[in-house]
């Protein structure tokens, strides 16, 4: 480097990578996106620490029999910043995202903890709308707050509110929805439009314009999986494509069932506004967060009822056959694009865009 540009220096410490390196000696955000490095830092540090004390599987939510009750238990952290974003805000995630765990499960949500770790110099307005938040999102889900804890940290080693939310529902008998149910011949549907989350929290972290607002889709899901339910159809897996978007959670599936999934791009419900938001930041719809949408993989025969009753639920009413599952690939994700070839959608190492719950 030339003399005279000596002072121009690269502060390597101080960058920030969106695809961290996989072998960073610490934590990087990508640890945190749903990707593959979250799934390395649960399976290369905390099962083995955890040890025996570990049980096997560590979903989104656990189904256990207790005292001859079917119960599912499901716990999650929000930290999203900003705290409110069009639509929502962290209040609404809280009680929404441990009921779509629990629902995931087919179970009915009855009642849920709250912790919230408050940074020292919140103003307590700010804690108050949060907290209204929480409950009205409580009452629509038909939940209750039955626990909780407050803890307060120093100024400047936190973000406003954090909240933590754990959950119990009731699981009915005959019910037995979960990953490694999948099977070639299911039918993958999803609830409706995506990417609307991520692109909602995006455009109000960065002040961006997109020509007309877009709102989160933070809902509970309980209802409309009732509704499904309701149909006696034989649902193998649901889950809620939330960080890491429809494409992590479709991986996660192929890879815990070892059947192959095989998409069709043009059924995607991507609304324009996100798709040209995304288009302009350089993202893809398929890997950016959900807060009110769920996947379902149902058996072939049951998929056309399922569907008319997703259709016929308000939050599932632009419902769509986006694919198959298949025996070929076992534990990739493969897509035919709308120009008629094909493309692998590979597992995320971390996230498009962090801190989206």
């Amino acid at each position: 480097m030339r003399e005279d540009n000596a002072a121009v220096r690269l502060d390597m410490d101080s960058w920030v990578c969106p695809m961290p390196l996989r072998d960073s000696p610490t934590i990087v955000m990508g640890h945190g996106g749903g990707g593959a490095m979250s799934g390395e830092l649960i399976e290369h540090l905390f099962l083995p620490a955890f040890g025996s004390a570990a049980e096997a599987g560590m979903g989104d939510s656990a189904v256990l029999t207790l005292g001859g009750a079917r119960l599912a238990f499901s716990t999650d952290s929000f930290v999203v910043k900003p705290l409110a974003f069009p639509g929502g805000s962290i209040g609404d995630l809280a009680v929404n995202g441990t009921v779509n765990d629990l629902a995931m499960a087919g179970a009915r949500p009855m009642v849920l903890s709250t912790a919230f770790i408050l940074e020292e110099g919140t103003a307590l307005a700010e804690i108050a709308r949060v907290a209204e938040a929480v409950g009205t999102a409580a009452l629509a889900a038909g939940v209750k707050l039955v626990t909780g804890d407050t803890k307060v940290v120093d100024s400047g080693h936190g973000d406003g509110i954090f909240i933590n939310t754990a959950g119990i529902g009731i699981v009915d008998d005959g019910i037995d929805i979960r990953p490694q149910r999948a099977r070639p011949g299911d039918v993958v549907l999803v609830s409706g439009d995506i990417g609307v989350h991520g692109v909602a929290v995006m455009s109000c972290r960065e002040g961006l314009e997109f020509g007309t607002t877009v709102c989160s889709d933070t809902a509970p899901l309980n209802g409309l999986v009732t509704a499904m339910l309701a149909t006696g159809a034989d649902v193998h897996v649901l889950r809620d494509p939330t960080r890491g978007g429809v494409a992590a959670t479709l991986n996660e599936i192929a890879g815990v069932a070892k059947v192959g999934v095989a998409l069709d791009e043009r059924k995607l419900p991507v609304p324009d506004a996100v798709r040209d938001a995304c288009g302009l930041l350089g993202l893809d719809p398929m890997y950016v967060a959900n807060e009110g949408k769920l996947i379902a993989f149902i058996a072939p025969e049951d998929a056309d009822r399922v569907l008319e009753a997703m259709r016929a639920h308000p939050l599932g009413a632009r419902a769509e056959a986006i694919g198959v599952c298949v025996e070929d690939h076992p534990g990739m994700v493969v897509a035919r694009t709308a120009l008629g070839g094909t493309r692998v959608v590979d597992l995320p190492a971390g996230e498009q865009l962090p801190r989206i719950c």
